[in-house]
């Protein structure tokens, strides 16, 4: 420690006179502790001088050891150089004479195979000038295997000798096949019972030839039996469109005839499959000429019918050879279009997008698959080969099935009874399934005979007939007033529909649905169906936004219907003598007109629409029944308190009324997100009520609390419906635009209920026309009072029809006093 330390220590430790007797004992305690680690330091020195020593003890024996180590390894390598030395001097002789052997054998086995040689190629040149196939075949194989030894050989005189006249004896064996073959067919195989036999000893001859040669007998074999063929159908009397059948019938009966002459052709080389391909690319150069040269329009029936008799013989070559047909996955993929006409439109969807949902995920290409069945070492797809020439001239028979679907659609519509029987599992009208029926036959019969450019011709004419449907629906959906007539009386625009009207455009809004589902299923059908080429071109989503909009004008058309039965209830309700009641009583007369109609219309809607339409519709009437309540109070001449109150009381029963509607609709599935809408839409015309029930002084800062978006003509307009002069209305009106129409808070649309007062939700409101500030919760707490405590006589009414009512668990007394 340092000095200012040890001053410390001693100072602690004596820190009195008195102490001092214990410094001898402590001094001994020290001298004691250091005689200790004297004794300990000088150990430690002798134990570590004594491991040093022996460390370097250790350190001299593993050198030692490791030299010793490597004079060991030394030795051993000299030992084992010498031992390869006399190794290889031992083995110099032993290689020289392995070598020799290896050449003796090499030459003595090379000599014998060009014995061999020599003997088979002239074995095979006797054969052949014998027209012996069958040793020859096999004796053909000896010697090329034979010549694949010598290849290493080809510059010695003796083997190229060898080569040529081989190759001189297969160009001889080659004429001797072709010269026997050209009297197949001529009628010498029934003569002479052993040519067939010999002819199939030739086909092993070939097969042991280069494969061109095999190539080239089969087409020349070909080739001579179509010559007859081309003779006949090329003549004036067969070279027309309707003997197309005959051409089909001749190539079957060719074939079933020498079915038996053919066996001697080995299975590999696919004779009949060739022979087949070549009359299909014949037949249809031949049926070319004869469909451009035509000098006018073909014969639909003529045309079709040569065209199914060819699609026929390509499916039956395709079965026989190879690649099958899809004519059964063609017609699954048809028959699932509209097939859940019995079920509900609702049902269709739901199943629709589980499907949709499910393909998903990768699908091979059909195509791909059908690769696997093709006859082996051909590939070739009997497919469309013949009736593709028929591609071009088809537009006759799409002109015909539009003519013919456009007639049955007229049909359709003209027979339509726009009802549905009662019961009913659907309530989709019966056009709209005869339709897509009809469709699904036109793309059946289609189908069968073309999945190339027609048929997407044909899907794009049902596009055409699906939009044309939809404007004949769109047609017998109820137009409003028009001319100068409904103009004069107020009728322009308006829509005026009867239950049935409201049935029909429930069935008009399920139909369009189901159309639209359908579309869509058709697109997907014909999508699968057609060359995967023109697939991209398959789209019904024009049709699919056509039908929607017709669901969107139908229930617009629906809303506007019962807009018009209402008209005469809000005409009602600005003929009330609000200025003279004298009393509150119950609901007012508008509002049970209001009731009847709902009640009336609602329950046959909830059950006819599926839940997601008639949740539109309900949102789409209340957001037009509350503003237009609400602008209907404006027209209403003068408003006193008591006309104030019993309005109060009807907009609270209009908005019971209004939010039974999903219960008595039997849908309720929405009817929170609906409630939350109608709640806020009828609260502002209870809002409204509750400015013109304030007092005079106070108004203004009512209006700014309870419509914070208002404007001022409507604050000018509440003060007339408080029966204001027009001097004491400039008054307040100068003050209201000084200090500006809104409070100084965010626009909030208050729910305000008579039941409770209004909770602020904002601190302060600006009140200059007083000359001081008032709390913005003084104004609504105010406000909410309005509606219970004004003291009038009718009032004291009021409060006897409440207490009369107090045993009903609902209504609109509960729902409006009940604290």
């Amino acid at each position: 420690m340092d000095k200012s330390s040890a001053l410390e220590y001693i100072n602690q430790m004596f820190p009195t006179e008195a102490s001092l007797s214990g410094v001898e004992p402590l001094m001994q305690k020290i001298h004691s502790e250091i005689r200790r680690v004297d004794s300990g330091i000088l150990s430690a020195v002798r134990q570590q001088s004594n491991s040093r020593t022996k460390a370097k003890e250790d350190l001299a024996a593993a050198t030692h050891a490791v030299e010793e180590l490597m004079y060991k390894i030394r030795e051993i390598k000299s030992k084992a150089e010498q031992s390869e030395t006399m190794v290889q001097e031992i083995c110099r002789d032993i290689k020289k004479l392995d070598f020799a052997k290896k050449h003796i054998t090499t030459t003595i086995t090379a000599l014998h195979r060009l014995t061999m040689l020599v003997s088979a190629v002239e074995q095979l040149q006797v054969m052949a000038s014998k027209r012996q196939y069958k040793e020859a075949a096999a004796q053909l194989e000896a010697v090329n295997q034979l010549c694949s030894h010598f290849e290493a050989y080809r510059d010695i005189p003796k083997i190229t000798e060898l080569r040529e006249k081989f190759k001189n004896i297969k160009q001889l064996l080659k004429s001797h096949v072709f010269s026997d073959f050209s009297s197949l067919g001529t009628g010498k195989e029934t003569e002479e019972a052993n040519l067939l036999q010999h002819l199939s000893d030739a086909c092993l001859v070939v097969d042991a030839l280069e494969p061109s040669v095999r190539e080239e007998l089969v087409n020349n074999f070909c080739s001579r039996e179509l010559t007859s063929y081309e003779q006949i159908f090329e003549g004036a009397e067969l070279a027309k469109l309707d003997k197309t059948e005959r051409r089909y019938a001749w190539i079957k009966r060719r074939i079933r005839t020498n079915e038996d002459t053919w066996k001697i052709f080995p299975p590999s080389w696919h004779v009949p499959y060739r022979l087949c391909i070549q009359f299909c690319k014949k037949t249809r150069k031949q049926l070319e000429v004869i469909l451009d040269y035509l000098k006018e329009k073909p014969d639909v029936g003529t045309l079709l019918m040569a065209l199914q008799r060819t699609r026929e013989f390509e499916d039956e070559l395709a079965e026989k050879f190879g690649g099958g047909t899809r004519s059964t996955e063609i017609g699954n993929e048809i028959e699932e279009i509209g097939k859940e006409n019995s079920q509900n439109v609702s049902d269709i969807r739901k199943k629709y997008e589980k499907k949709f949902a499910a393909n998903q995920g990768s699908v091979p290409d059909e195509r791909d698959e059908n690769k696997d069945l093709s006859v082996p070492g051909a590939g070739f797809n009997f497919h469309g080969i013949i009736s593709s020439c028929f591609e071009p001239h088809l537009i006759v028979y799409i002109e015909l099935e539009q003519r013919t679907l456009m007639e049955n659609l007229e049909k359709l519509v003209q027979e339509e009874t726009w009802d549905i029987e009662e019961g009913g599992q659907n309530n989709v009208l019966t056009s709209s399934m005869q339709l897509f029926l009809i469709i699904k036959r036109s793309l059946k019969r289609c189908s069968n005979l073309t999945k190339n450019q027609t048929l997407l011709n044909l899907f794009k004419v049902f596009e055409r007939i699906l939009k044309a449907y939809a404007t004949k629906l769109k047609a017998r959906l109820p137009k409003g007033g028009m001319g100068i007539v409904a103009a004069a009386t107020g009728m322009d625009g308006q829509i005026k529909t009867s239950d049935r009207d409201e049935r029909v455009i429930c069935f008009i809004v399920n139909s369009a649905e189901y159309c639209q589902i359908t579309s869509g299923e058709l697109a997907e059908s014909v999508s699968k169906i057609i060359d995967h080429q023109l697939a991209t071109g398959v789209d019904m989503s024009a049709v699919e936004e056509e039908f929607s909009g017709l669901i969107t004008e139908a229930l617009m058309t629906l809303v506007h219907g019962l807009e018009t039965k209402f008209d005469a209830e809000m005409a009602a309700m600005t003929r009330v003598p609000w200025a003279t009641l004298e009393s509150v009583g119950d609901q007012s007369e508008y509002v049970n007109g209001i009731n009847m109609i709902l009640s009336s219309s609602i329950p046959a809607l909830g059950r006819l629409l599926s839940p997601i339409h008639f949740q539109y519709f309900l949102d789409k009437l209340a957001s037009s029944l509350g503003p237009r309540f609400f602008a209907n109070i404006f027209k209403c001449k003068q408003i006193s308190e008591t006309g104030a109150q019993q309005m109060l009381l009807d907009t609270q029963a209009v908005k019971t009324i209004l939010l039974e509607i999903p219960s008595l609709g039997r849908q309720t599935s929405s009817a929170a997100s609906y409630s939350k809408f109608v709640s806020r839409e009828m609260s502002k015309a209870e809002a409204l009520l509750k400015v013109i029930l304030s007092p005079v002084d106070s108004v203004a800062d009512t209006y700014r609390a309870l419509l914070p978006e208002g404007t001022p003509m409507e604050f000018q307009r509440i003060l007339e419906l408080k029966g204001l002069k027009k001097a004491d209305q400039q008054t307040i009106l100068d003050d209201f635009n000084k200090h500006g129409p809104a409070i100084t808070q965010p626009s909030i649309a208050p729910s305000v209920s008579p039941a409770a007062p209004l909770v602020p939700a904002t601190p302060a409101i600006a009140n200059s026309a007083a000359g001081f500030i008032a709390s913005r919760e003084d104004v609504l707490t105010r406000a909410a009072a309005l509606g219970r405590g004004a003291a009038t006589t009718g009032f004291k009414r009021f409060l006897a029809l409440t207490e009369a009512a107090k045993d009903r668990k609902d209504g609109p007394f509960r729902k409006l006093f009940n604290a």
